[in-house]
Order: C-alpha cells, then sequence, then structure tokens
C-alpha cells in the first residue's frame, strides 16, 4: 500500500483548485516579463533556489521568481529542504512517502534517493510533522507545475546545526541531476521600515554570500537552510544571486506588522 502525503495546506495557503494556481502563475510570469531588466537572469540554471512559504497572495511571486528558473537545468530529482514549524523535531526529518499530493496531481516520491541517503545521514521519520508542515508543502504545486514528471525528496528540520544540513546539501549537488529547494521566510512582524533594515542583512547575506552576517544579524525561519546553503555554496564555488525581495506590506498596504520574503538562485 503506497504512502501518500496528504496536502494538509491546500486550501489555506494556497488555492485546492489548480486552475486558480495556474491563473496566478500566469500573472506573475507576465508581470516579470514585462518589469525584468536583465533577461538573462530567465536563463540561469539553478543547482538550489531559496523561496518563501507565507500563502501564496503575499509570497507567490517571489516563490515563483525562483521555481520558474529550475526547469532550465531539467532536474530528475528536487529535494525540498524547510523547517518544522509544528512538531519539535531533533535533527533531520525526511518523508518516506511514496507520493505527495498536489492541487495538480500527485508528485512522485524518491524512495529509493532517500535510502542513499540515509546510508550516509541520520534521518528520522517524523510522519505527523510532514503532513502539517507548510515551509515544504508551500512549494510542491511550484514543483509540480514547473516540472511535473520529476521526482521529489522532503526534508524537514528541526533544532540541528547549520553544518549537518550543509553536509547533506553538498553530497545532494554531487548528483548533477539533482536540484534543491530551501524553504525560508525572513524577519516577522516588524514595522515596514524594521523588517527592511533587518531582511537587508539575509539578503546581503545570500547575494554575497557573507555567513556572517546571516549568522549575526538576519532573522528567518529558515535561517539554518540559508546558512548552509551560503556555506555550500562557498565551499562548491557556486555563484549566487537574489532574484527579489518585497514583505506581506507591499501587498496588503498595511506597514505596521509585515513579514519579509526573498527569492534567490544558487547557480
Amino acid at each position: 500500500m503506497e504512502l501518500i502525503r496528504k496536502a494538509g495546506n491546500m486550501g489555506k495557503f494556497y488555492p485546492a483548485n489548480p486552475k486558480e494556481i495556474e491563473m496566478m502563475i500566469k500573472a506573475w510570469n507576465e508581470i516579470l516579463n514585462k518589469n525584468i531588466e536583465d533577461k538573462n537572469i530567465l536563463n540561469l540554471k539553478p543547482r538550489a533556489i531559496v523561496s518563501p512559504h507565507a500563502g501564496y497572495v503575499y509570497s507567490g511571486f517571489t516563490a515563483n521568481f525562483a521555481h520558474r528558473l529550475v526547469p532550465n537545468t531539467q532536474p530528475k530529482r528536487v529535494i525540498v529542504i524547510g523547517p518544522s514549524h509544528h512538531v519539535y523535531i531533533r535533527g533531520i526529518s525526511a518523508g518516506y512517502f511514496d507520493a505527495y499530493q498536489t492541487p495538480f496531481g500527485l508528485l512522485k516520491g524518491d524512495k529509493d534517493y532517500l535510502k542513499e541517503l540515509s546510508q550516509y545521514f541520520n534521518f528520522t521519520f517524523e510522519e505527523n510533522a510532514h503532513y502539517l508542515e507548510h515551509s515544504t508543502e508551500t512549494q510542491f504545486p511550484f514543483v509540480k507545475h514547473y516540472e511535473p514528471e520529476v521526482k521529489i525528496v522532503e526534508l524537514i528540520y528541526g533544532i540541528t546545526d547549520y553544518l549537518e544540513v550543509a553536509d547533506v546539501m553538498e553530497y545532494i549537488l554531487r548528483d548533477p541531476d539533482n536540484a534543491i529547494v530551501i524553504s525560508t521566510d525572513l524577519s516577522h512582524f516588524y514595522t515596514q521600515e524594521v523588517a527592511n533594515e533587518l531582511d537587508n542583512n539575509c539578503v546581503m547575506g545570500l547575494a554575497y554570500k557573507n555567513l556572517e552576517i546571516v549568522q549575526e544579524k538576519c532573522e528567518a525561519c529558515g535561517k539554518t537552510g540559508l546558512e548552509a546553503i551560503i556555506k555550500v555554496a562557498k565551499d562548491l564555488y557556486l555563484n549566487t544571486k537574489v532574484l527579489d525581495y518585497r514583505t506581506s506590506g507591499d501587498i496588503t498596504g498595511d506597514k505596521k506588522s509585515v513579514v519579509g520574503y526573498m527569492s534567490g538562485v544558487v547557480f
């Protein structure tokens, strides 16, 4: 009997109707095509992307910008890595699922690759944590839209050192058929002015592979993943580029209490 990772956040963080998501993506891409100054960015071939995980009405444009580039590398496998918000986890929980539910249909899980990873890394399987987790689940519809036949691996981390996550990422990127999605939002519930100042540390950290500024001055719920991919980018001599930054206040107009969102690419 197949084990399916049910979509616990469908109809909440993103529409349950695939046509609604298609309309959103089409609108975001039209805006992007019209306003992007350097069209060459759309031809980048990412080994990894950084993507936010709020509701699509708030962070969907930012997330879509990064996900749109992933097909350029034609990956056979996408590994989605995000923080646990709802269940206490020590270390990294791997999703040993046969498939993942999305509004566009099922994404295939790659349990064989997970078995390979588990030979080198001490994963657990906190099943309930996966069913609740939106940091990873919000990425799945984008993956299914842009790479419908790709296989997926879900990794959720809790209390762990960024070096442990970096070791996993570095191993994953040894295989050119792999692409990584690192899920993170930035600062939460500051004024727009304060959020912009705080988030600039995260943005500059990714843009310039400055691990120290991220560790010391960046506030992000997926900070461990962000630290890890910056270390890996430095170690593997990969380039980084920030694609988009905005806050919920830019969408709602309410600048009194906002959440920051960033997307970026490692190539």
